[in-house]
């Protein structure tokens, strides 16, 4: 263990766990930080290093981690002008765990294959506390020999890791579970409204539906929000459910099937982005649903929760 030199782009809410974990296992732990000082600082007194650029970090690292919002974001970090394929060389792996557009995907990995190196695509599943314990899921996309290479890492910071098949891959299943987590969101909020507007309160909703067969993990924290009003519940924003709900319809345009749930689940996301409230976390969206409708969900929810 430690025999590679990891670079880590994108600390944040997920990032920062990961990262932290490479760092405890013994591996030695490049970072470039961003605006907010915070995880960056707190990873640099656990003994990781800080770089300037992207190119400097490929110039000393041998696995480079992305963790960032979106591909524009993914492009920039690799094509700048002090960006990663800059200072690619031989054998060089990229792993990216950004929920990302594949089309992208497939078209940086081409040009970082050019330089010698490997793109891996490895999504995550879960949520900032899972990050933090070091137990998050991982869907990746690589051939089977990179795999080998790249699964002891994986595993300081992944507790499920699946591998779906070659690079692109496992962007593709993130969009598919993405798609699933915002249906259901969705779904939940629409009934929540409903039953609020036909004097069922959510406390009662989460009773019900949380104790039958429809239940499972998405459910209860988003119920929990619904319910209890916890705003750290489940700490991804609408902006990023709905750039993902982007990726997953232009993922069906390009294959050519007709997705009517996808087009309608990311109405109500680019709804609340389109008002200014991306930065709101996807169980609030209950609460949009809820104004759409003429209903302050704060104040239902206050029904029954005693």
């Amino acid at each position: 263990m430690g025999d590679l030199n990891i670079g880590f782009i994108g600390v944040g809410y997920m990032g920062h766990g990961m990262a932290k974990n490479l760092v405890q296992k013994g591996y030695p732990l490049w970072i470039k930080g961003n605006r907010n000082r915070t995880p960056v600082d707190s990873l640099v007194s656990m003994g990781a290093t800080e770089v300037k650029t992207p190119r400097e970090m490929a110039q000393v690292c041998d696995v480079i981690h992305l963790c960032l919002s979106n591909s524009p974001q993914v492009e920039a970090i690799m094509r700048g002008p002090d960006g990663i394929l800059a200072g690619a060389r031989d054998g060089l792996i990229v792993i990216d765990t950004t929920t990302a557009d594949p089309t992208s995907t497939d078209a940086l990995a081409q040009e970082l294959a050019e330089k010698g190196g490997t793109l891996v695509d490895a999504p995550l599943g879960r949520t900032p506390k899972e990050a933090e314990a070091g137990t998050l899921d991982a869907m990746v996309g690589c051939d089977d020999a990179t795999m080998a290479k790249v699964k002891p890492v994986l595993e300081c910071w992944a507790g499920n890791i699946t591998h779906v098949g070659p690079t692109g891959s496992g962007h593709k299943m993130k969009l598919l579970m993405n798609f699933i987590s915002m249906g259901y969101a969705s779904l939940y909020a629409e009934a929540t409204v409903l039953g609020a507007k036909v004097g069922i309160p959510p406390a009662k909703v989460r009773e019900v539906i949380g104790s039958s067969r429809l239940s499972n993990g998405f459910f209860e924290t988003f119920m929990t929000y619904a319910v209890e009003r916890d705003r750290e519940i489940h700490k991804f924003t609408i902006a990023n459910a709905a750039k993902d709900l982007r990726y997953v319809n232009a993922m069906a345009d390009a294959s050519g099937i007709t997705t009517i749930m996808a087009g309608a689940a990311k109405h109500y996301f680019t709804h609340v982005e389109g008002i200014g409230n991306g930065g709101d976390y996807v169980p609030m969206i209950t609460d949009h649903v809820g104004r759409l409708n003429g209903l302050d969900m704060e104040e239902e929810a206050k029904k029954g929760r005693d």
